[in-house]
């Protein structure tokens, strides 16, 4: 918020600001919109020697589901340091950014993924505290049915489709996928 706006929740209504086509929680004293802007998540599809890493979550949401390293952007982070940060975080893995592989939108959340095609440095890898274990897979050891979120699975086969490719496109979410959770 800014500064002239009053940091109190009492002073804002919900109302379509003018000039705008929506409603916005605005401040009834000062006029400030308080805009309520989509969360970006980042993350990456990395990889050692052929083998991918994922995470097996320690917390809330899908607690217990094997996850791609990927969180929220912090402020004033660039998105590919945001990715590295969250592989150290999660995996204690210290990766090499190939590309953008992917940007999936997740409106039922309000999010934009960007997800990066990485190579670890090394296969050394720990969990981190939102991770209760990491592990590299094989592509045919990969637990599907496990997989905390459709994003996740989009990656992956992504992943596979252009990992012996250098150039080419991000990809977005499949044709008609929201990342709509099924289970």
């Amino acid at each position: 918020m800014s500064e002239s706006a009053p940091q109190s929740d009492n002073n804002f209504e919900s109302r379509v600001p003018e000039g705008d086509d929506r409603e916005r929680l605005v401040c009834r004293d000062c006029g400030f919109v308080h805009y309520q802007n989509p969360k970006i998540v980042v993350g990456s599809v990395a990889e050692w020697q052929g083998r991918i890493l994922l995470c097996r979550r320690a917390i809330h949401p899908r607690k217990g589901y094997w996850t791609l390293p990927a969180g929220y952007l912090e402020l004033h982070e660039e998105p590919l340091e945001g990715a590295l940060r969250e592989a150290r975080e999660e995996a204690c893995a210290e990766l090499e950014i190939d590309r953008l592989l992917a940007v999936y939108s997740i409106p039922r959340i309000s999010q934009v993924q960007l997800i990066y095609r990485a190579r670890l440095r090394h296969q050394k890898v720990a969990c981190g505290p939102e991770s209760a274990e990491v592990r590299l897979f094989d592509w045919a050891d990969i637990p599907w049915d496990e997989i905390a979120f459709p994003s996740v699975h989009w990656a992956l086969t992504h992943h596979r489709e252009v990992q012996d490719r250098q150039d080419f496109p991000p990809f977005a979410n499949p044709p008609g996928e929201t990342g709509r959770m099924e289970r």
